[in-house]
């Protein structure tokens, strides 16, 4: 039984947590400041946890919110988010159009 705990505290022991360099943060950091979103949504997008984008946020307090201009991956990253979002929102409306179809076309009991 000792065995057992002592095992599970050595896993708690050798967890490994990811390094992300300045550039990456700040660049985490502006996207969220520009984009408009919430922490949640950006920490998703980005595959980090919230709270290290609120850490990098009051690390690099000095940039202003309202001055921040966005750099040419930002735009590019949010044109490539709405390109994906225009597209979903394009499919399902046409699944919506061929449902609206289906449901509406006479049988052959109305015939």
């Amino acid at each position: 039984m000792c065995e057992l705990g002592s095992k599970h505290m050595n896993d708690a022991r050798t967890r490994k947590y990811k390094r992300y360099d300045e550039a990456f943060k700040r660049s985490a950091v502006e996207h969220w400041l520009v984009s408009g979103k919430s922490a949640r949504q950006i920490a998703a997008e980005l595959g980090i946890n919230e709270q290290s984008l609120k850490n990098w946020k009051q690390q690099f307090k000095q940039l202003p919110a309202g001055q921040v201009a966005p750099t040419i991956d930002a735009l590019q990253a949010e044109n490539r988010r709405l390109a994906r979002e225009l597209h979903r929102a394009q499919v399902q409306r046409d699944i919506l159009k061929k449902t609206l179809g289906i449901i509406s076309a006479p049988t052959e009991s109305d015939l």
